[in-house]
């Protein structure tokens, strides 16, 4: 039986990896867990951590297979060293769904049926929302995510990714207690209400327009990564993206990707800065753009959106990405890390407390990259900025899964602000999203392009910017809490007689 369990176990998880874009089969992640939840039901707490940490191989493994390609690929790093970092980086990923299954069994070792719907569901989000914060946060792959063509999408603006996430582990529990109860109906029912009270909600309006829709204009350079640092390309790149810019029709709006600009600041704010702010001012037009600054004086690096205005205001970003743009524990992997990937030196963290950047007069939400993934992080610009932006360079994926995840993850931010979302990126996917999170004008991966469209400013606030993630935390450990005093405890016999089993 054992040898059966395994490999259904992992292909169950990559299964639920097909219900993310660019598949976006939404039901599918469902089933998969439903099918980890009843192993679980019957495991021993170390049963349950090897199952949990078979489906976390299978559902990690394939999801986040682009961390090879990022690091052989781009990273240079050399494959048998880049094929360890992506299988430890798997390793440590799948070990939430392995540590869950076993605090759970631990904590909740009876074989009740109640544990289907009150107690997996809670335990699987509250370990999501750990791996989304702890050692520096790793949201991705949230089961939240998979529902933004869904109906479940109704509740992004009303409790947030974290939220949809219980309701698809709630869902996956109700489906296994109807394929085990004899009452399947009534769980099923149950089910589809919360997915049909998702499409009711979907119908709301959480926001109202605040200005005229804008011209926007997304530049896709599609400069090669291995060329964009040579310095000999430098002056073709500035030119590239300029003759992009200005050589169609005017744009209210211009966005440029992350370090579309690849040049310290103050080594172009002579004569290029200066030449796009003419250009600009003589149009009445905003651009931003990603742009490396350094601080010569303190030497610190700052990854930065500018404004280019006739005062130039800059964002930096605040959520780094570690080992990537710094290392953690410099004086204990420092070494080991420069000399796999030679770096000039860590970034340096923007402050939490920076001003919004304008375009077209409106406040705008600044992130870049990585930082999209991070939902407190987005909502903290509300309810002031009237537009999100996010410049990103996920030419370091190549043509993997990441960049369709990294768009499905910023239509979630927009959906559940209830703004409007310009994502520039450097070789696609770059995209024009509205406050609802649908994609109005997108582009294809690999070529050099000019998306253009149309954006409402939008104003008030949706639920999840005003109360955040803690309603469906409160929620989780209620849950819990809920199941310590209801549910009989089981003997420690019907333990021992499933390690026989």
């Amino acid at each position: 039986m054992q040898r059966l369990t395994d490999p259904v176990l992992v292909a169950a998880g990559v299964a639920a990896v097909l219900a993310f874009a660019p598949f976006g089969w939404f039901p599918l992640v469902v089933v998969a867990l439903a099918l980890l939840f009843l192993h679980w039901l019957r495991d021993t707490p170390g049963q349950a951590f090897r199952h949990g940490l078979l489906f976390g191989l299978g559902y990690f493994g394939f999801g986040v297979s682009w961390v090879y390609v990022s690091v052989h690929t781009y990273g240079n790093v050399a494959w048998p060293i880049a094929g360890s970092i992506a299988v430890l980086f798997t390793l440590v990923l799948a070990l939430f769904p392995a540590l869950c299954g076993y605090a759970l069994r631990r904590v909740f070792p009876g074989g009740q049926r109640q544990l289907l719907w009150l107690v997996f569901p809670a335990g699987w989000l509250l370990f999501e929302w750990l791996r989304g914060w702890i050692f520096s946060g790793f949201p991705w792959l949230d089961l939240g995510a998979s529902q933004i063509d869904s109906p479940l999408s109704g509740y992004l603006p009303v409790i947030g990714e974290y939220g949809v996430s219980w309701l698809v582990a709630l869902s996956a529990g109700l489906v296994s207690a109807a394929w085990l109860g004899r009452a399947r109906v009534l769980p099923l029912l149950i089910a589809l209400s919360f997915w049909a009270g998702g499409a009711w909600l979907d119908r709301s309006d959480w926001v109202r327009p605040l200005g005229d829709p804008l011209s926007v204009s997304l530049v896709q350079g599609n400069v090669a990564q291995e060329q964009k640092w040579l310095p000999e390309n430098l002056q073709h790149t500035l030119t590239h993206y300029a003759e992009l810019t200005f050589a169609g029709e005017r744009s209210d709006v211009y966005v440029w990707p992350e370090t579309a600009i690849p040049a310290f600041y103050d080594q172009v704010d002579e004569h290029y800065i200066p030449s796009l702010q003419q250009w600009l001012a003589a149009q009445g037009s905003t651009l931003l753009s990603g742009i490396p600054v350094l601080d010569r004086e303190h030497w610190e690096y700052f990854n930065a959106v500018i404004e280019i205005a006739e005062l130039p205001v800059f964002y930096y970003k605040q959520h780094l990405v570690a080992f990537g743009e710094y290392v953690p524990l410099r004086k204990l992997f420092g070494i080991i890390v420069d000399k796999l990937v030679p770096m000039n030196g860590d970034f340096s963290r923007g402050s939490a407390q920076q001003p919004l950047l304008h375009a077209a007069g409106y406040p705008v939400g600044s992130s870049i990259c990585f930082e999209v993934v991070f939902g407190g992080l987005i909502s903290a610009a509300l309810p002031q900025a009237a537009m999100l932006v996010n410049v990103s360079n996920d030419g370091w994926f190549g043509d993997s899964l990441a960049p369709h995840q990294h768009l499905e993850i910023a239509r979630v931010r927009a959906k559940e602000n209830g703004r409007p979302m310009l994502r520039a990126t450097n070789t696609g996917i770059s995209a024009i999203i509205d406050h609802r999170g649908a994609v109005s004008a997108r582009s294809a991966q690999f070529e050099t392009s000019v998306v253009r469209g149309h954006v409402v400013p939008m104003q008030g606030s949706t639920p999840f910017v005003r109360f955040g993630n803690w309603p469906v935390l409160v929620i989780a450990v209620l849950s819990l809490l809920l199941a310590l005093l209801v549910l009989p405890a089981a003997p420690r016999t019907a333990t021992r007689a499933q390690r026989k089993q």
